[in-house]
């Protein structure tokens, strides 16, 4: 199983699709690694050469902001958000969605599941 970057890609993928494993790598990036490595985007990655390994992880290094560089910028992003208190800081502080989603219905993802009100009822008809 071939290691890029700390992260075990899987053996019997082609290549843009292996390199998706990488955190920050997505078909875009991808193609752009196959593209500038001059690589064959239909080889399978447990055909790379210990060589072609290291040219990858460099090439990548260089080029983009992945793995844990990219986590630790987005945190500091969002950190930096809370700590000046702008609208969005204060959603992510609430766990509320940020970009302008309703809350009334849906955004079960980020408000969790159901918060059951006790002694709540429904009013009677007469």
């Amino acid at each position: 199983m071939p290691r890029i970057l700390g992260v075990d890609v899987p053996p019997n993928k082609q290549l843009p699709y292996a390199f998706r494993y990488i955190y920050g790598v997505g078909p875009t990036v991808a193609r752009k690694i196959c593209e500038g490595l001059s690589l064959d985007p239909s080889r399978q990655s447990k055909t790379l050469t210990d060589e072609e390994l290291t040219r990858i992880a460099a090439f990548i290094e260089k080029n983009f902001v992945v793995e844990g560089n990219l986590r630790r910028q987005r945190t500091q992003n969002i950190n930096r958000l809370r700590d000046i208190k702008c609208y969005r800081g204060l959603r992510h502080r609430a766990n509320l969605p940020v970009r302008g989603q309703r809350t009334r219905t849906n955004s079960r993802t980020r408000k969790g599941p159901r918060k059951t009100i006790a002694g709540k009822k429904l009013a009677t008809k007469k």
